[in-house]
């Protein structure tokens, strides 16, 4: 299930952010300090192009979905998890596919997007997997620098009733 930010839920999304499995396959990998965090919440809520949910697993805050250009004709979607929290009750990979499942239902249902694109990088191979197994389309690659490090991308897309 997905459902709006609480402003509880601030610290821990910094947290899942900042966790190092989340941050090496991110497009900016730093640690993320509390008001550069407090900064970037402030301009999501702030642009009515973007979207940031929490997804509840098993009735429990596990993960971090975020929609941005939704006013364009190129709406994206990215994602985080509680690593820590999902490892240790041996339930990461039930609450990974979830949260794409709910966030992909979510894109073409409330949101009514007809397609819906993403990133990933190119060496993360177990979400190349589960985006292809959605129905993730790879339609290119580029490079992009990660933090000083030329890094192969993938773009992926969905269209709506391809799911």
């Amino acid at each position: 299930m997905l459902r709006s930010v609480r402003d509880d839920d601030l610290p821990v999304m910094r947290r899942w952010r900042n966790h190092p499995r989340v941050r090496a396959a991110s497009l900016t990998t730093h640690e993320i300090a509390e008001d550069e965090h407090a900064r970037w919440w402030a301009a999501a809520r702030a642009d009515a192009g973007r979207l940031v949910l929490i997804y509840d697993h098993d009735g429990v805050a596990a993960g971090v979905v975020t929609y941005s250009g939704l006013r364009s004709e190129t709406p994206t979607w990215g994602f985080y998890l509680d690593h820590d929290g999902l490892e240790e009750s041996g339930r990461l990979l039930r609450a990974w596919i979830g949260l794409e499942r709910a966030a992909i239902q979510h894109a073409f249902g409330p949101l009514g997007l007809m397609t819906l694109r993403g990133v990933v990088l190119a060496d993360n191979e177990p979400v190349r997997l589960l985006h292809r197994r959605f129905g993730f389309v790879e339609v290119g690659t580029y490079q992009q620098d990660v933090d000083g490090v030329p890094r192969d991308v993938v773009a992926i897309q969905l269209r709506k009733g391809q799911a």
